[in-house]
């Protein structure tokens, strides 16, 4: 099972940790750095800055979000990005949600995930060197009525940059499990794999693909420690912040998906509480579950054991997640590895 590390903070305000990060990454076999973007850093600068001083980890965007470029600019930036680092780029795309596209980018969020099937169609025509035609709901190549003619980009062909979909919701988990290369996945818990799984099979059947077609890769938290209940503890406001400002009152796909693996109750009344500013109360009504079960929390042993359950129910890679300053994170990923070791 593959290990890949989250840039974080570093990438926002500490750029020389950051590299001292990747490379101590790059040193243990860390399969990639993924690098998102929310509404602080951009996804792709972080990932050009550790490309120059690494050799061997992938570098992946976890997510570039579709709303904020056009399909032929994020097709550009991949296969920029991927020529300058030796073709370890993994473009990693996602929809983000109505908060942060209407609200910060000012693109109507309608009708997501054609806005997404969309985009990875032009981008992997872009890939194999072909002139930019399409004509759909969303994106039209020329615009119609202008002076604009196809074009190709000035790029040799790279069809082999692989495309991850970060989804959540089950129509977009179909469409994953049908056309990506992997999958990002999030609020997954190996307690409750068929959450996610029962979806991305049926997109990856309706297309003559299993799961076994694309890489399953799941998020998870790691902290280890002898004080387990201090572990959980710390852990239940993230949780909270997930369920109650991931997204607005009427859309949260981290809720949605919490309420699949059978929190309903749990996750709609933090998110009650969260809306009604009650942020304290929402952290407190966590409960346990919501935080061991979706992550790998506890001793070495027991974080062992969690490691072993993703691999058996067929994660491919752990995105591994880790709060703390550079010794901390540091510490805990040679850890991580040693006991991923010890699983494989």
């Amino acid at each position: 099972m593959k290990v890949s590390i989250s840039a974080g903070a570093f990438a926002r305000s500490r750029p020389e940790e950051l590299i001292q990060y990747a490379q101590l990454a790059d040193r243990l076999g860390v399969d990639c750095l993924w690098s998102a973007e929310a509404w602080g850093n951009d996804a792709i600068t972080p990932l050009a800055f550790v490309a120059g001083h690494t050799s061997d980890i992938k570098l992946g965007t976890g997510i570039m979000q579709i709303s904020a470029r056009a399909p032929s600019m994020i097709a550009m930036t991949a296969l920029t990005l991927s020529a300058f680092s030796n073709n370890r780029f993994i473009l990693g795309l996602g929809v983000s949600g109505p908060q942060v596209v209407e609200g910060l980018h000012g693109v109507p969020y309608r009708a997501p995930l054609t806005r997404l099937k969309e985009t990875v169609e032009i981008v992997r025509t872009a890939f194999r060197g072909e002139k930019l035609i399409f004509d759909g709901a969303c994106h039209t190549l020329p615009r119609a009525g202008g002076e604009g003619k196809p074009i190709r980009l000035d790029h040799p062909p790279n069809p082999e940059i692989p495309v991850f979909l970060a989804t959540l919701a089950p129509r977009s988990l179909e469409y994953t499990g049908a056309a990506a290369d992997g999958w990002l996945g999030t609020s997954f818990s190996p307690n409750y794999p068929e959450a996610h799984f029962q979806h991305l099979r049926r997109g990856a059947e309706s297309a003559g693909r299993s799961l076994k077609d694309l890489e399953l890769q799941a998020a998870c938290i790691v902290a280890i420690g002898p004080d387990v209940e201090a572990l959980i503890d710390a852990r239940r406001p993230a949780v909270a912040f997930q369920m109650g400002a991931m997204g607005s009152a009427n859309t949260n796909f981290y809720n949605e998906a919490f309420q699949r693996a059978g929190f309903t109750e749990d996750a709609l009344a933090i998110q009650s509480l969260w809306l009604e500013g009650k942020r304290k109360e929402a952290a407190a009504r966590v409960p346990d579950a919501m935080v061991t079960e979706f992550g790998a929390i506890g001793t070495p042993e027991m974080v062992k054991e969690r490691f072993q359950r993703y691999k058996d129910v067929g994660i491919d890679s752990l995105g591994i997640r880790i709060d703390g300053d550079l010794t901390a994170r540091s510490e805990t990923l040679e850890q991580v590895m040693d006991l991923i070791n010890a699983v494989s």
